[in-house]
């Protein structure tokens, strides 16, 4: 069975989980092999996901990450280690074939959503395209931007929910989007702790991690949603991207655990 199909049929759901952005390789490895241990006991697929790089950051003085080549060594030694396959994005067309090289599913970040040569590039690997719904966009929109993948026979998509703008430092997610988005035929995946963000206060972005764990069963109760995207982080506020909003490695089992008991019928 290839990647996408279990992507697409599941029992439960699946998780796609890691670091913001890429950062020491000893660190990458342990939090790849913790979330790999705990969705093993539970019966999850699990995608690792870390960005070798941050274009959209806050401020000029914002970490980026580790750069392209050095971000790509360190995926695929993770890939390797542990036979787990790899999802990052990509913010510029110059750099998909080289990311496609290593990544089994590469994402269109939400603020690129609607960028069609980024979209057909990407499309052009032949590799799942995981497209972010923009905090701008309708739901409904997201079938203008399939439409762009399609458009190079690629058909292996899926759509990512990761919150709307609600004025100005706050998001919100309207739980019909997951209804509308389903009716595409794709996998519907809520970005957790993208969505508990708290854009752009100050030099960086503000979050509530302490709700992840009422979110991700909130969606999951919908019967619309078949991923979960968690960034995670042994130390978040020593993470190098997004250390207000990931969450806590050490309570990544409980949240599964919490969710898992939705199918406990």
């Amino acid at each position: 069975m290839s990647l996408y199909q279990m992507l697409s049929k599941h029992d439960k759901f699946f998780l796609i989980a890691g670091p913001c952005v890429v950062e020491d390789e000893s660190l990458m490895l342990r939090v790849a092999e913790k979330l790999l241990t705990e969705t093993r006991k539970r019966g999850i697929t699990f995608v690792y996901k870390s960005s070798y790089k941050k274009a959209n950051r806050t401020s000029i003085e914002s970490p980026t990450g580790v750069g392209l080549d050095e971000g790509l060594r360190i995926l695929q030694r993770i890939k390797e280690r542990f036979d787990v396959p790899i999802l990052t994005d990509v913010h510029e067309t110059i750099e998909v074939e080289a990311v496609a090289e290593v990544a089994d599913i590469i994402q269109i970040p939400a603020f690129l959503s609607r960028q069609t040569e980024l979209l057909i590039a990407i499309g052009r690997t032949g590799r799942i395209v995981n497209i972010k719904k923009g905090q701008f966009m309708a739901p409904m929109d997201m079938k203008a931007a399939t439409e762009k993948v399609h458009s190079v026979n690629n058909y292996n998509i899926l759509l990512t929910e990761r919150g709307t703008s609600f004025g100005y430092h706050n998001l919100v997610v309207d739980f019909r989007s997951f209804a509308v988005m389903k009716q595409l035929k794709y996998p519907v995946i809520y970005d957790v702790t993208h969505s508990l963000q708290q854009p752009s206060i100050g030099i960086v972005s503000g979050g509530t991690p302490e709700l992840v764990p009422m979110m991700a069963r909130a969606a999951l109760a919908t019967g619309m949603v078949d991923g979960l995207f968690i960034e995670t982080h042994p130390n978040p506020i020593e993470a190098l991207s997004d250390s207000q909003s990931m969450l806590p490695l050490d309570r990544i089992a409980d949240v599964l655990d919490g969710c898992l008991r939705l199918y406990d019928r």
